[in-house]
């Protein structure tokens, strides 16, 4: 797989398959972003794929957003990645694209599935609604991936991330998942030297996170070594409260003040581990501990804050 294409390529995501895959000598990576094609454009999109014939597509491009911006903004996540997974899936087809790898995403597992959450429980109870348009599309982009499996032999696969965190990631208040939205807000906090950062929620979910370098590490091995139709779960094997995790980044960013839990906000998913059974069988191994992932992404993120970067969501 000479030639690679990575759609979303300036996502956190995106620019971490791209590190990785250059690390380990990929020869062509093509990086694909909203500003070179809009992938809701069927034309453009069939012309991109055309024009570059590559061996392998990945599919990091997406709409994605925390549980505030799920929640207001449903028919967005729900069309836009509608229309991205369709239009690039029908111009590989065309284009006979030899291996796609769709990256899903771990919400689309039923709210109260048992843990660790199993490959098999998809679609065997309800989703959590504050992103149910975002899991809603991301499974019909997975059935998708299996029919052209099924109708057509396509040797494509999807894969299930668990909470991703690292470099690049969106830090915006308003639009960001719980990690980084906890790293921002402890940050401006101790900037303004204020005694008290409220978060929301209960402090009681438990989640798993894995750094962005490791996920992509994952990733290539899973490119190489998996081709099966049910999708596999990419994660750490563990998870942490969020009452614990919390403390982590406060110490992390150095704040001193006092945690509040606002328990009139919503807590989400009560519980999200991952089984990764089937990716150790692979031999993934994660490298970054939770603690270093932080400090490595912390130390970034002030870089970033301190350049005023106009290009990132901060």
């Amino acid at each position: 797989m000479a030639k690679w294409l990575v759609a979303g390529a300036s996502g956190m995501v995106g620019r971490a398959i791209v590190r990785i895959a250059k690390k380990n000598g990929i020869s062509e990576v093509f990086e694909v972003s909203s500003k070179t094609c809009d992938l809701r454009d069927s034309e453009k999109t069939y012309r991109l794929i055309m024009d570059i014939k590559p061996d392998l597509v990945i599919d990091a491009a997406a709409k994605v957003g925390g549980i505030l911006e799920n929640s207001a903004n449903p028919v967005e996540f729900l069309k836009t990645n509608l229309q991205i997974q369709t239009n690039l899936f029908s111009a590989c087809h065309q284009a006979d694209v030899a291996r796609v790898v769709f990256l899903s995403s771990s919400c689309v597992y039923p709210k109260y599935a048992d843990q660790p959450i199993k490959e098999s429980s998809l679609l065997t109870g309800p989703l959590e609604e504050t992103n149910s348009a975002y899991a809603i599309a991301k499974i019909s982009g997975m059935r998708l991936i299996q029919a052209y499996r099924q109708q057509y032999g396509r040797k494509w696969i999807s894969v299930m991330p668990t909470n991703l965190y690292g470099t690049f990631d969106n830090f915006s208040i308003l639009s960001s998942h719980v990690l980084p939205a906890m790293i921002r807000k402890f940050h401006d906090a101790k900037l303004k030297q204020e005694n008290q950062v409220t978060l929301w929620g209960t402090g009681t979910p438990q989640r798993e996170f894995m750094e962005v370098d490791d996920f992509a590490r994952a990733l290539t091995l899973v490119v190489d070594k998996y081709d099966e139709e049910e999708a596999i779960n990419i994660g750490v094997g563990n998870d942490i409260s969020l009452s614990e995790i919390a403390q982590v980044i406060k110490v992390v960013v150095g704040f001193n003040g006092e945690i509040v839990w606002d328990a009139s906000k919503p807590d989400g998913t009560p519980r999200k581990l991952l089984d990764i059974s089937k990716l150790k069988t692979l031999g993934f191994t994660p490298e970054m501990n939770l603690k270093e992932g932080l400090t490595k992404t912390y130390k970034w993120f002030s870089q970033q804050m301190n350049s005023k970067n106009p290009d990132l969501r901060l």
